[in-house]
């Protein structure tokens, strides 16, 4: 389900997904497919981890790769959820034949 709300999603971002919602910051951007797809493959994630423990390994690996970029937007970057997210969201057919776990192998790289 999309919603539009413009106060829950961060400064600077134009989406985010909480599971089972897709929350946009402006009407506009409804018609972006690869940010829809972008935020659905991050369901899929969430969806995979049971919610609660995709958020908990989301804030760890941050905090991680922060420390280690010591830069808040290339720590964000190189999470692996957002790794997969990024480099398939113009994959509109991914969702449908995405391996479980996927994400894993964006751990590294």
């Amino acid at each position: 389900m999309i919603v539009v709300f413009k106060y829950l999603v961060p400064k600077g971002y134009t989406g985010i997904s909480i599971y089972p919602f897709i929350i946009l910051n402006n009407r506009a951007i409804l018609s972006s497919k690869t940010l829809i797809n972008h935020e659905k493959i991050h369901l899929r994630q969430q969806l995979e981890l049971l919610v609660v423990p995709f958020y908990l390994w989301y804030v760890l690996e941050f905090l991680i790769r922060l420390v280690h970029y010591k830069n808040w937007h290339k720590a964000y970057l190189n999470i692996s959820f957002e790794r997969e997210a990024y480099t398939k969201e113009f994959d509109f057919e991914y969702l449908k034949h995405r391996k479980f776990w996927s994400f894993i192998k964006y751990i590294c790289k």
